[in-house]
């Protein structure tokens, strides 16, 4: 990680339950171009900022000085985000965006356009939650994200699983794994970061009977595609699974 990095911000962006992803920003005390940033960010975080909501906005309006964001010109009237959503949250100076340019920059808390080879700081931002397309066993799940992550994902709530169904949908397998396991000795489900299941989100006919303990330990995972229900499948199965980042 470059030693540029100045400060470090994490807070959970506070909106409805469907619009709601958690992210960390990261301020980069660099001089670079658009692309140049945007590289760096993907290299080392997600992407370029993204901000889509006012709560987004006032934790980041402190800058003064210009710092690029994540904001690109599709059409004169159309900006995109670098993760090639659309801006339907947009926060313009006055004047602007005048068409001139193609990429956008924020000083005091407002949006103008600017030329992308043009150098300024930037902002950075994490997903709280990652999914990686290997196809790993659950233990070997659980081992990555510890490793290189904080630990195999837990759903407590309902803004938590929306927040899987946004990641998910990412996954190259049918399934994805969830920090969910069965203990066979309790009969009981139970996360991995030590908390009981409360909130539940399972597909008919799966977590509540009496799991099937003689030929293996069953795990819990999120089906990728359809509803996007919890299923019990034997944790030798290989699939892709969700890391959470702080």
């Amino acid at each position: 990680m470059a030693k540029t990095e100045m400060r470090n911000l994490s807070f959970t962006a506070l909106c409805s339950v469907s619009e709601c992803v958690q992210r960390q920003y990261h301020f980069i005390n660099e001089g670079k171009t658009w692309t140049e940033a945007q590289r760096y960010c993907r290299e080392n975080y997600t992407d370029l900022a993204t901000i889509d909501n006012m709560n987004d906005m006032n934790e980041l309006n402190k800058y003064a000085a210009r710092v690029w964001i994540g904001l690109q010109r599709a059409s004169c009237d159309k900006w995109q985000w670098s993760s090639g959503e659309h801006a339907l949250y947009l926060n313009w100076a006055t004047g602007q965006p005048d068409c001139n340019d193609e990429c956008a920059f924020m000083r005091s808390g407002q949006w103008h356009e600017g030329q992308c080879s043009d150098n300024w700081s930037f902002i950075c931002y994490n997903d709280k939650l990652i999914v990686i397309r290997e196809n790993l066993t659950w233990s070997e799940a659980l081992r990555y994200c510890r490793q290189n992550h904080v630990d195999l994902v837990s759903v407590h709530s309902e803004e938590m699983q929306h927040e899987v169904m946004n990641v998910v949908k990412r996954a190259s397998t049918a399934a994805v794994w969830l920090g969910l396991r069965h203990s066979c000795t309790v009969g009981i489900w139970f996360w991995v970061s030590g908390e009981t299941v409360c909130y539940q989100n399972w597909a008919p006919g799966n977590g509540t009977s009496e799991e099937d303990c003689e030929h293996t330990v069953r795990s819990g995972a999120v089906q990728s595609g359809g509803d996007q229900r919890w299923i019990s499948l034997p944790e030798t199965y290989k699939l892709n699974f969700i890391c959470s980042r702080y």
